[in-house]
């Protein structure tokens, strides 16, 4: 591109092309982007005309990428994502611990662990303002990833050497069965004795289900195709009589038993459980702040000896 060219181009006419290919959709990208749909689609011809190639193809009801974009669609990510990292590092030398952090969250933690920690980490840093997502932890790594989210809560290790990580607390597992289950008379249970077809999973692409069956793996052809979507969910079957499952520890700490419905165990095996941390892109060059971030986490652990 020559050089006079340069002014022509502009991040906000690049988060409006990363939008769309996001979107694949001209109206709902220009509300996202908060303009009107007849200025998001000028911006986005004359970012085509400037970099002389076709990014979109418009089809009658959505947007596609074209071939031809889809690496500048790529590059324009990476653009934005180091002027985001631009503007963080100079609000970090001018005041650390300020701003916007966007943190995402996986499901099986966050409706657990975030409510006994949102009012210690906000009278700590009253300049933090959180912008808390809630996901699997595949989606959040691939956010993260991305630059859509700045750092992430989610169980260790995290599957990407693109992400830097901290541990905060160890999280047990405990065994929690139907009231009159076999496994109730016992004070402490083995992993031995949870390799059955009563073992209760959830849904493929959470790690907890990932983690449950490396610990309990079940016969070939022992499974049942039965799978609740959240922990929640996940409880009431168990208070039904359906079946067993290891849940952490924070999802049952002070929660009620369902009516008695419930039995929790502790399992022989103090090792079972899961590691905790604060995850975020090894570029980012915010690291200060995270690890200050984890540090005060790992001070507040919220695992508390429960009763078996």
């Amino acid at each position: 591109m020559p050089p006079s060219t340069m002014a022509g181009l502009s991040l906000r006419d690049l988060e409006y092309a990363v939008t769309v290919a996001e979107l694949r959709h001209f109206g709902r990208a220009a509300e996202r982007c908060h303009v009107s749909q007849p200025t998001l689609s000028e911006q986005i011809r004359k970012l085509e005309a400037l970099l002389g190639v076709a990014v979109f193809e418009r089809l009658p009801r959505r947007v596609e990428v074209t071939p031809q974009g889809a690496p500048l669609i790529e590059r324009a990510r990476a653009i934005l994502r180091e002027a985001r990292g631009l503007l963080d590092l100079a609000q970090q030398q001018a005041e650390p611990m300020t701003g916007r952090l966007r943190i995402g969250v996986i499901a099986t933690l966050g409706p657990y662990y975030l409510p006994a920690l949102l009012r210690d980490v906000r009278a700590r840093f009253p300049q933090l303002v959180l912008r808390l997502q809630e996901g699997r932890t595949s989606a959040l790594v691939e956010a993260l990833e991305q630059g859509e989210l700045d750092a992430a809560l989610i169980a260790l290790p995290a599957a990407s050497t693109a992400l830097e990580s901290a541990e905060l607390f160890f999280e047990p597992f405990l065994l929690a069965c139907p009231q009159g289950h076999p496994l109730q008379e016992q004070r402490q249970v083995s992993l031995g004795a949870l390799q059955s077809s009563e073992l209760l999973l959830l849904e493929e692409g959470h790690c907890l289900r990932d983690q449950a069956l490396s610990l309990c793996p079940l016969p070939r052809g022992e499974r049942e195709e039965r799978f609740a979507s959240s922990l929640e969910m996940l409880r009431h079957m168990i208070a039904a009589g359906e079946g067993f499952s290891l849940l952490p520890q924070l999802a049952v700490q002070g929660r009620t038993d369902l009516g008695g419905l419930i039995s929790l165990r502790r399992l022989e095996e103090p090792e079972v459980g899961r590691r905790i941390g604060l995850v975020w892109r090894g570029t980012d060059p915010r690291r200060e702040n995270f690890c200050a971030l984890a540090a005060f986490l790992r001070q507040m652990s919220p695992v508390n000896r429960a009763e078996g």
